[in-house]
């Protein structure tokens, strides 16, 4: 006779997210050398001494390498995926939020990044413990690196390109993007040709760089 399968009633049930995610899978293999026990330390200078606790800024991080390691650029679609994906219980593992903790709105990404954490250079601090780790594991030398040589299409156009000479920095629209600015910001002078005595014959407003 065909069998029917039921949904079970019962009130509590008794499940361990640690028992559920596999010992292969990346994020365990992540999180066997991520340390992150010093994130708060180095961000207390960073929060207010009154008002409500904030979110836990090691969540906010650990989301966003889930976000990175599974290319989910989108931070309103990262939150629906720790919140919602139960296919993959390793992400809320992995963030330590259990079954039933609670996923922060996208919004406090944004003002996460582009604040406090920007302020602070706390992925920088990430980086390097992540690289000086590597290196006590002896996965990395430190002794050379490798640059990817990849063409990537320059976001410039030829039509609005003006004389290299009549181009300066400080022509920046004021209506450009903090993301823009802040790009212009880092880059040196070698990057606009200023290593050598070549000036560029057009330069593209929209990307100075290219």
């Amino acid at each position: 006779m065909m069998g029917m399968q039921a949904a079970p009633e019962q009130l509590f049930y008794d499940f361990c997210l640690e028992d559920h995610v596999p010992d292969d899978h990346l994020l365990r293999r992540i999180d066997r050398f991520l340390d992150l026990s010093d994130v708060r330390q180095t961000l207390r200078p960073f929060y207010y001494t009154i008002g409500r606790p904030s979110i836990d800024p090691e969540l906010i991080i650990r989301m966003l390498i889930v976000g990175y390691c599974f290319a989910i650029r989108s931070e309103r679609r990262l939150c629906e995926e720790v919140h919602l994906n139960l296919v993959n219980l390793a992400y809320r593992w992995f963030c330590r939020l259990g079954l039933d903790g609670q996923v922060p709105d996208h919004s406090t990404f944004s003002r996460n990044r582009h604040g406090r954490f920007r302020q602070s250079n706390i992925f920088r601090h990430v980086f390097e413990t992540v690289v000086r780790r590597c290196m006590a594991e002896g996965l990395v030398g430190g002794e050379g690196f490798a640059v990817d040589p990849s063409l990537i299409q320059a976001d410039a156009n030829k039509q609005r390109s003006v004389p290299g000479h009549e181009w300066r920095i400080e022509n920046i629209p004021a209506r450009a993007t903090q993301a823009v600015r802040d790009y212009l910001a880092t880059l040196d002078d070698a990057a606009f040709g200023a290593a050598s005595d070549v000036v560029p014959k057009f330069v593209s407003p929209s990307d100075p760089a290219a």
